[in-house]
């Protein structure tokens, strides 16, 4: 009943609004005159802004198709960014905004980075320890020296017991990627119904479960077997694991950040993620020194992840109003009711069996090719190419991470300090890159444009001039790898291609300036179902040629990275800037130029 009378309150919602005249303009403002720019494209008063109400503007605002512009220089055709009026009036401790997340997120980072080697090392001496008393029991007579957990325990470094972790390794790699590509999309989109609070608590749910499980097997592995290991795997995978999280963290960064200034804001959280992987092995491998326990390290992670939990359900601040969240949820309900019976779209039987649909599964992709009023074909054109990069950025990121530590140990001979140094120095010039180049170059182009209220108007030059940089860097750092000889080159190579690492943040912050507010989490959840499918598909494609051309030509892989590097590079050309996604816009556009733009294509 309480929904109910929620819907009853947003009625205006539910009515079909005439073509002539978009959600944004009826009503009382059905009437007002709209100002032609010099040009002959429409563009509204700023007063028609000022005045319209808050819920029916935040349906459709946000995006639109090409930025109208005024010769006089008063371009006032995009909507204007409304996430500073949606929270106006908040005292500070109920206002979103991102520096309320950077600080656990980077602990749960930290957490996240530290137990990774532990976990490899743990499941190693796991899967030994049953390997050889399978061993001793079929033959009594072979003297095995007992697994301690958190030794060296040279007895397990043998192809039988490597090539065993190698398998099980892939196998909950493959559970997690698939689960992850299932359900990034599902929790993208609810993300934009229903918060996107629950939905960051939701992922870290899914680690928490899996560090429980990791250490019952490393307490108890007499009952409990290291397979259940995979259950682990299982449930990260359910809950979206890091993909997920990553793409509601852009999500909540969305919400509270003008336009202009998100690609720093994206800079920062994958600039905490790094720091993770890059400080987090550290802090561990000390706090394993200093106890003596494999444990103890998992236990602080465990910690660290309910923390974190703890925070974001009790103390971060909803960066989505509760008006937001109503019109989505009503948009979503009136579609549902359209493709089939509302009482069976409420049933959670629908969605589990649609989540094992194929067609439901890549289904969230065609937020990506939007038709209809406000879509144009450079909206379509630029949506696809920016997923292509991104994906192609983030699949080579995840295929290229093994293959890069175990060449570099091969062709020169490291061992695992040498090894670690040379990850520590990627990790460290990608880390600067995101938290002081980046920002530093945007503040120095942009300015302070960000802290006033913003008119969206697609992504521009400079966001396009940061990613084909980025590209670029890239593909000298792998064209470095294929030709380095020493270790010192290898180095250099690793240090240029890390600032190829400003290019994911660029890449978000361009594909959110698309689409409009309200779809932000679909849109994101759709990225997080193509990084899923990149983290299932990129790591077995590129090992598998590594593990074919190894004994010919070992820098073979680096030359297909660069080579799939300078594909994206390519592509990266075909988007256009100043394209967006409008509603708002697209009848009055076609009412002044008496017709369809054809050089847009709309619809």
């Amino acid at each position: 009943m309480d929904d109910d009378r929620v819907f009853a309150e947003d009625a205006p919602l539910q009515l079909p609004y005439p073509k002539a005249a978009p959600p944004p303009y009826n009503g009382r403002h059905a009437g007002q005159p709209v100002a032609v720019a010099a040009s002959g494209v429409a563009a509204r008063k700023d007063s028609d802004y000022e005045d319209t109400p808050l819920l029916s503007r935040d349906i459709d605002d946000d995006c639109g198709a090409r930025a109208p512009h005024r010769e006089d220089g008063d371009d006032r055709g995009p909507p204007s960014w409304s996430g500073e009026r949606d929270f106006e009036g908040r005292p500070w401790w109920n206002r979103p905004s991102v520096y309320w997340l950077l600080p656990p997120f980077l602990l749960s980072t930290l957490a996240w980075g530290g137990v990774i080697v532990p976990k490899l090392n743990l499941i190693l001496n796991l899967i030994c320890q049953e390997y050889l008393s399978d061993r001793s029991l079929r033959d009594p007579g072979i003297s095995v020296m007992p697994v301690i957990f958190g030794s060296d325990n040279p007895q397990c470094q043998i192809p039988e017991v490597q090539s065993l972790v190698a398998k099980f390794t892939l196998y909950g790699n493959l559970i997690a990627g698939i689960l992850s590509a299932i359900t990034s999309p599902k929790l993208g989109a609810i993300s934009d119904r229903y918060g996107r609070r629950k939905v960051i608590a939701f992922t870290t749910l899914g680690m928490l479960v899996g560090e429980i499980i990791t250490i019952l097997a490393a307490k108890y592995p007499e009952i409990v077997s290291v397979n259940w290991m995979l259950l682990g795997y299982a449930s990260d995978g359910l809950c979206g694991s890091f993909i997920v999280a990553m793409a509601v963290t852009n999500a909540y960064a969305t919400d509270c950040t003008a336009p202009p200034h998100r690609n720093v804001t994206f800079a920062y959280f994958h600039g905490c993620l790094f720091t993770g992987i890059a400080l987090g092995p550290l802090i561990g491998g000390y706090i394993i020194r200093g106890t003596g326990q494999i444990l103890t390290v998992f236990y602080i992670a465990l910690g660290c992840h309910f923390l974190y939990m703890s925070f974001i359900l009790f103390i971060l601040p909803e960066s989505l109003t509760r008006e937001r969240q109503m019109a989505a949820r009503e948009k979503y309900r009136l579609k549902e009711a359209g493709d089939t019976d509302a009482s069976w779209t409420n049933n959670p039987m629908y969605w589990a069996l649609s989540m094992l649909s194929g067609a439901k599964l890549f289904a969230p992709l065609k937020i990506l090719y939007p038709t209809g009023e406000g879509s144009s074909r450079a909206v379509r054109r630029n949506l696809v190419f920016l997923a292509a990069v991104d994906a192609t950025m983030f699949g080579v990121a995840m295929g290229s991470v093994t293959i890069v530590i175990i060449y570099s140990e091969i062709q020169f001979g490291w061992g695992t300090f040498e090894t670690s140094i040379f990850v520590s120095i990627i990790n460290t010039c990608r880390v600067c890159c995101l938290l002081i180049v980046l920002p530093l170059i945007t503040y120095l182009v942009r300015g302070r444009q960000g802290n006033v209220p913003q008119r969206n108007s697609g992504s521009d030059g400079f966001d396009l001039a940061i990613i084909r940089t980025a590209i670029l860097f890239d593909i000298l750092g792998y064209v470095g790898y294929a030709t380095a000889r020493t270790g010192a080159l290898l180095k250099l190579s690793g240090a240029i291609a890390a600032i190829g690492g400003m290019g994911p943040p660029a890449l978000s912050s361009a594909l959110t300036k698309h689409v409009p507010a309200d779809r932000t989490g679909q849109l994101l959840g759709a990225t997080g179902l193509l990084h899923a499918l990149a983290r299932v598909v990129a790591p077995t494609m590129f090992n598998l040629i590594y593990s074919l051309t190894v004994s010919k030509f070992k820098q073979t892989v680096f030359v297909c990275l660069a080579t799939t590097f300078s594909v994206a590079f390519i592509i990266s050309w075909f988007i256009r800037p100043h394209v967006y996604f409008d509603k708002s816009d697209a009848s009055i556009s076609r009412s002044a130029h008496g017709g369809d733009d054809a050089g847009d294509g709309r619809d």
